[in-house]
């Protein structure tokens, strides 16, 4: 009888071993198709960044801010920033000031997380395995900024199906009429119909 169980627990362990490189297997083509779908709309955004020093992230960020960029945590759904924001601009990184998103690309999941079908930038952001909290996950980060933005889901709506959900801790929001202000003026030709 106790072989007979250890025989079905090594299968059970066997099927989540194929389901987990399956599943990892599958976001690496995703991955690639995201990629040639965002590259198009692409505005390269040359700035260097040094990230500062743990003590003046603390300084410099809140304490949520840090929390979720710092710390990979997750804020509120619904008691965000940004989760129902709708205004034209952009979205970068709250730490690196990389743009990551655009409110052209923005759109209601029902989450209560900011939910965009692309990044505004794809060499702008990096994607991870997530194995926490006993799930595979797509972890979303920016890559100069090292900041974790929120996770990828395949479900999304069209034309992606993709669901870049992300915490409104991780970034800042900059209204059209502003990016010139504020250095991001090659962006605001997105804007203009």
């Amino acid at each position: 009888m106790r072989i007979r169980q250890h025989i079905y627990r090594l299968g059970a362990v066997v099927a989540l071993c194929v389901i987990a490189g399956a599943c990892e297997s599958n976001a690496q083509e995703q991955t690639s198709k995201r990629l040639q779908t965002t590259a198009k709309t692409s505005t390269k955004w040359e700035k260097k960044f040094v990230k500062p020093s743990k003590e003046d992230l603390k300084k410099k960020l809140s304490p949520l801010q840090y929390q979720v960029t710092q710390e990979d945590g997750t804020e509120r759904p619904f008691h965000n920033e940004y989760w129902d924001n709708h205004e034209a601009g952009l979205y970068v990184d709250v730490v690196s000031g990389e743009p990551l998103f655009s409110s052209l690309d923005k759109f209601d999941s029902g989450t209560g997380w900011p939910s965009f079908t692309k990044p505004l930038e794809p060499d702008n952001v990096v994607e991870h395995t997530d194995r926490s909290h006993g799930m595979i996950r797509t972890e979303v980060r920016s890559k100069q900024g090292d900041s974790h933005l929120g996770h990828l889901f395949p479900d999304g709506p069209k034309p992606t199906g993709l669901r870049y959900c992300m915490n409104s801790a991780s970034m800042r929001f900059i209204p059209v009429d502003k990016l010139e202000a504020e250095g991001y003026g090659d962006y605001v030709k997105l804007f203009k119909k």
